[in-house]
């Protein structure tokens, strides 16, 4: 029998990534600087609950499901160098580990 709740929350990750694969120019950094999270983040999330389940997965793995290809392809397509600006906000916005 399925759970409604977690079909649903499936439906919303699975937008949420395509929203991400679409909108390639919004970069990491910008989404850390407002969010508070980022592609990595959600990659890593991933990769924590595949592994608590007994999945095993490292990060590339989960990084190509969120980024639906190999995360230094993306990269190299897509990810521009920082601004000063963003390094600052960055800094001043970081999960502290």
């Amino acid at each position: 029998m399925s759970n409604p709740q977690t079909e649903f929350e499936a439906t919303a990750f699975r937008r949420l990534v395509a929203h991400l694969r679409e909108r390639s120019d919004v970069q990491n950094i910008d989404l850390m600087n407002l969010a508070g999270f980022c592609r990595n983040c959600l990659s890593n999330w991933y990769r924590e609950a595949a592994n608590a389940a007994g999945v095993e997965m490292d990060k590339e793995q989960s990084r190509e499901i969120v980024y639906g290809m190999p995360y230094e392809e993306w990269r190299q397509m897509n990810q521009r160098e920082a601004s000063p600006q963003q390094q600052v906000a960055f800094e001043q916005n970081r999960p502290k580990e």
